[in-house]
């Protein structure tokens, strides 16, 4: 077996997996050689457990259910952040149909049935329970843990199928010690038990409940395929009749039980705007709203639901768990939730269309600032999503800047417009659409003056939607005002381009949740992408930063292009041309639009231009 992996080093610097960026021992063998090797090992010092890392052999399983198992570099102590496992089951053990592989999509789905069935174990056998609480010389470790996974079906490295059906599951394990001594008895009950247990449990077919894995993959391929049908219908989003849009609570994002409140209110259409499809796997016929291309408002009183529309169809990117309430609540893919961001950093953006004629000749046709005003937060945002195709903007007013959204005429006689910078919002969003083709969703309930645009207006009363479009141009034609809402086109988008050397840094990038991300010496706040809903998400947007070096070395790729280039990579290779040689299993696939947020969020000098 080749000698031990290294020493023991200090104690774990956490956040990005530094332990497993070292150099790595590679032992191997059959897995008998790894129980021997944890039996020789007992009462070393900790750093003995180098013995066991094999990133690229694997310690081969063998008998009625083969499998391989790699251990990536062996944390340093006790403290420190725990071991990557990683699990290879071939296909000939897994057993898996292969119509459940056949497609990507399918085995993206088949992935997240599967690492749900894996996590279920760890936590039924209680695997993912440390030992502790008995002081410094007391045991420690031994937990197993896979990532959780989300109401939201993500691509992600927990648990990946193959083209060829080998299922792969990565997890981290506490090595058990106590006090810095291995507990190799404890080690050699993990590995010769609980992980042959966890594959004969959750990584073979015929362990798994057949029909409702199927169904399963079935019903997310069915969400997909409805997404796909959106632009032949002419809409952007789609709401199901019976659809349960409220949570549980802010921070619990399963759907709303009737018993939490008597009076829960599921989802009906309004008949004048009610479509429907007919599903190709689940073979039922769906109805529901139909949200058309173009400009629409929800409208309606505080606490109706207008927010919880808007946020279902936000998070309608992703296909849903069986169950979630909000299935089949689906919006244009690359559509994006735009707020103010007070304090955020812009870097080279023209948001001339918005704002323009600053006090003393500043001009704004490439416009940097590292505080941000709500306005012109919300020009960039808007400008920069345009630039790398979102063709939906969903829009709260709630979290918007108001004179970004609207300016009255008391306020126009008031100040006059020569000397407003700021062209608000409802004066662009026809010729947004117009000149772009670009929709915009909005929640409204201060400004009637939207009514003149909007192609469809639906209100949301005590949680029932009715459609009041008709009502709404009635209203908007007996208040005619002066002011004019046509503003001539929008105006012109220029592409940028990321300067590669910006995005190197030699100091520590860890992820501290799912918003916020220490990228060297700096601070990447991620909050404002409210469609980020994992932080397994943002670990791959922090090695994707990582990675804008090498993808932009001369300069010459604009920001769509980079994002091409990745998502080719992402797509050929997946998760792990993220992290090659690094068994990382917390990582989930990001949007475009998020990852674009990202750059252009990231408080570097100089680390965008218009030029190249």
């Amino acid at each position: 077996r080749g000698g031990r992996g290294g020493g023991g080093g200090g104690r774990g610097r956490g956040g990005r997996g530094d332990n497993n960026q070292i150099s790595v021992g590679d032992n191997g063998g059959t897995y008998q050689d790894l129980i021997a090797t944890l039996q020789s090992i007992d009462n070393q010092s900790y750093p003995a457990y180098h013995d066991i890392e094999s990133i690229k052999t694997g310690w081969a399983a063998q008998g009625p259910m083969p499998f391989k198992l790699f251990i990536g570099r062996a944390q340093s102590d006790p403290f420190a952040q725990p071991t990557r496992c990683r699990i290879v089951v071939p296909s000939s053990t897994a057993q898996l149909p292969p119509a459940l592989y056949q497609t990507k999509g399918r085995a993206i789905a088949l992935a997240d049935y599967i690492n749900r069935a894996f996590h279920a174990a760890c936590v039924s056998i209680g695997a993912d329970q440390s030992a502790g609480g008995q002081g410094w010389s007391g045991p420690k470790g031994g937990d197993i843990n896979i990532k959780a996974p989300t109401q939201n079906v993500l691509e992600q490295s927990a648990v990946s199928v193959s083209s060829s059906g080998d299922v792969t599951a990565q997890f981290t394990l506490n090595l058990p010690a106590r006090g810095r001594t291995i507990l190799g008895w404890k080690a050699v009950e993990i590995f010769e038990k609980s992980v042959p247990l966890f594959v004969q449990k959750s990584l073979i077919y015929s362990a798994l409940n057949s029909s409702r894995l199927e169904h399963h993959v079935y019903f997310v391929e069915d969400q997909s395929w409805l997404r796909d049908q959106l632009e032949s219908k002419g809409l952007i989003a789609f709401v199901p009749n019976g659809a349960v849009l409220p949570r549980a609570s802010g921070a619990d994002d399963r759907p709303m039980q009737a018993s939490q409140r008597m009076n829960l209110v599921k989802f009906q259409s309004p008949e004048s705007m009610c479509v429907d499809f007919d599903l190709p796997n689940l073979k039922k016929r769906i109805m529901g709203m139909g949200i058309r291309k173009g400009i629409s408002l929800i409208v309606g009183g505080g606490f109706h639901g207008k927010s919880t529309l808007l946020s279902a169809l936000q998070l309608g990117v992703y296909n849903k768990v069986p169950g979630d309430g909000r299935e089949f609540v689906v919006c244009d893919e690359t559509a994006i939730k735009i707020r103010a961001e007070d304090g955020r950093s812009v870097t080279s953006v023209d948001i001339t269309p918005f704002i323009s004629n600053l006090p003393f000749g500043k001009l704004t046709n490439d416009f940097t600032s590292m505080d941000a005003s709500g306005s012109t937060s919300q020009a960039s945002n808007i400008i920069e999503a345009l630039e790398v195709g979102s063709n939906t903007l969903l829009i709260d007013e709630d979290t918007c800047a108001t004179n970004f959204m609207i300016r009255d005429e008391k306020m126009i006689e008031l100040v006059a417009p020569n000397k407003e910078p700021i062209t608000p919002f409802v004066k662009k969003v026809e010729s947004l659409y117009n000149d772009k083709g670009v929709s915009s969703v909005l929640v409204i309930g201060g400004s009637g003056d939207y009514f003149a645009v909007a192609d469809s207006v639906v209100m949301m009363d005590s949680y029932q939607c009715i459609d009041v479009t008709d009502r709404a141009k009635e209203i908007a034609k007996k208040w005619n005002n002066s002011i004019s809402l046509d503003s001539g086109s929008f105006g012109n988008l220029v592409h940028r381009y990321p300067i590669g050397k910006a995005f190197i840094t030699t100091d520590k990038v860890a992820v501290r949740s799912k918003s916020i991300i220490s990228y060297g010496n700096v601070e990447l706040d991620l909050s404002g992408l409210e469609q980020i809903v994992s932080d397994s998400q943002t670990q791959s947007i922090s090695l994707i930063l990582r990675m804008i070096p090498k993808l932009s070395a001369n300069n010459d790729m604009n920001m769509k292009e980079i994002l091409s280039e990745l998502e080719q990579k992402l797509d050929i290779g997946g998760l792990d041309e993220l992290s090659p040689g690094i068994l990382h299993g917390g990582l989930a696939r990001p949007r475009p639009v998020e990852i674009a947020g990202a750059i252009n969020r990231l408080r570097c000098n100089n680390s965008i231009s218009q030029k190249y």
